[in-house]
């Protein structure tokens, strides 16, 4: 790949070397003959001889060990937690939120293509930034924020890293959030049990053939629901809806029952889409769209269905709504909170009806 970024110790070099040098010895794999290792980070579950990388270009064999990403951001922020999207996890909290470079998909509407396809796209890579576990968990309290995020690229692929952060962080009473493809394997899954506690999934197509379009399996992605709602993990879902891709009133109410059928109480976010990266043919989505899959959402019997990326534009789908009673718990506008009518304990001031979520 020709990207090259200024190294702060060997001047300028290609962008495979420097990331190259940060890492260590993984986790995520297992020993297979002839210096052969195989990664479990995500379900390809890649087989990679030595010297050679996985489908996410950033985990790669080196004399028969794998190593992975440690030690650098590419991006970070203090996000409002809503942004994530979680909206029932710690209303009007923090996310400090962190990046690092490459995926295991290769989705052709990415909005942070420029650090998610590095190394795979001669355009992309962002330069990383060297950091300790320490810094970015003080940076984390300064900043106030009561979880740390892994998310812009697919936290599943640097989990070694994360788990890092999240250990020091809980020390601290700050807990961890993934937000992921969804392109899980058990393995992984039960590596961060322990650290993460909410994971937000995009199921972003219910064709297979879309799906494997983007770089993996329908199942995988389903499977990896079903496996995190048996775990523990506190679980959001994300439709990305386009226009011509996913936008069908038969395909929306397929999502919509799947999730259904995992718990009415997994909150699914219905999204506004605009063109990007290599999918800018495609219309914007519009409001109408939004409402239309919301609703389809409510008639599959889901308790928790909201439009986003439209402030202001998709009537009471923003709020939280008491399943029970129908009593506005949460008002917003975007990602911030106007109104929070929920106890202390997460229950519905009027009729006492227990919101599934983490609320304090």
């Amino acid at each position: 790949m020709s990207s090259k970024i200024r190294h702060p110790l060997a001047g300028e070099m290609p962008l495979a070397r420097v990331l190259d040098d940060l890492t260590r010895e993984g986790a995520l794999y297992e020993k297979l003959d002839g210096a052969r290792v195989r990664c479990c980070a995500c379900a390809h579950r890649c087989a990679i001889n030595d010297g050679a990388r996985g489908v996410c270009q950033v985990r790669y064999n080196r004399g028969g060990a794998l190593f992975v990403p440690d030690g650098y951001v590419a991006a970070l922020n203090p996000d409002p937690t809503e942004k994530k999207p979680f909206f029932h996890i710690l209303p009007g909290s923090i996310t400090l939120t962190f990046g690092m470079l490459g995926c295991d998909l290769h989705c052709a509407n990415c909005q942070n293509w420029n650090i998610s396809q590095a190394l795979r796209d001669p355009e992309a890579g962002g330069a990383p930034q060297i950091a300790s576990a320490e810094q970015i968990v003080a940076l984390a309290r300064r900043a106030g924020a009561q979880l740390i995020g892994s998310s812009y690229n697919e936290p599943l692929i640097t989990s070694e890293w994360a788990v890092e952060i999240f250990k020091l962080a809980q020390a601290h009473n700050i807990r961890g959030v993934y937000v992921s493809n969804g392109n899980a394997t058990r393995e992984v899954l039960e590596f961060i049990r322990p650290y993460v506690v909410g994971l937000k999934i995009d199921l972003k197509t219910m064709q297979d053939k879309q799906y494997r379009q983007l770089g993996t399996a329908l199942s995988h992605v389903l499977d990896t629901i079903r496996l995190a709602k048996e775990m523990g993990f506190w679980i959001e879902i994300v439709t990305l809806v386009i226009p011509g891709f996913n936008d069908s009133n038969a395909e929306l109410m397929d999502a919509a029952r799947f999730i259904r059928s995992v718990s009415p109480d997994i909150p699914w976010h219905v999204t506004a889409f605009h063109p990007d990266y290599k999918m800018t043919d495609a219309a914007f989505t519009p409001a109408s769209t939004l409402l239309r899959a919301a609703e389809i959402g409510q008639e599959a019997g889901l308790h928790f269905v909201y439009a986003g990326n439209l402030p202001g534009s998709v009537k009471s789908y923003e709020n939280t709504y008491c399943p029970k009673c129908n009593t506005v718990l949460v008002e917003r506008y975007a990602y911030r909170i106007l109104r929070d009518k929920l106890t202390g304990e997460g229950a519905c001031p009027k009729c006492g009806e227990k919101i599934a979520g983490i609320w304090q």
